[in-house]
């Protein structure tokens, strides 16, 4: 499973890639996270609001940080 986590670097960014790990460290599911702070990239995911997440080349959310018990939901499937 690969999981990115979209933003520049705000408190919110930091935000939700430090929910993505919890969520992954409760579920014992194994996965790659990387952080894409870069905006071409971003922008060609087709993202224009961050934070935003996206699991596998599908974007979960975008332009909130999402709860635990969201990324939970996500990656149990």
């Amino acid at each position: 499973m690969e999981i990115k986590v979209l933003g520049p670097g705000c408190q919110k960014c930091h935000e939700t890639e430090k929910v993505v790990r919890e969520a992954l460290a409760d579920s014992g599911v194994a996965a790659n996270v990387m952080k894409v702070s870069d905006f071409q990239e971003i922008a060609m995911l087709g993202v224009f609001a961050t934070p935003a997440v996206v699991i596998d080349g599908q974007v979960k959310v975008s332009g909130k940080v999402p709860t635990k018990k969201d990324v939970l939901a996500w990656i149990s499937k």
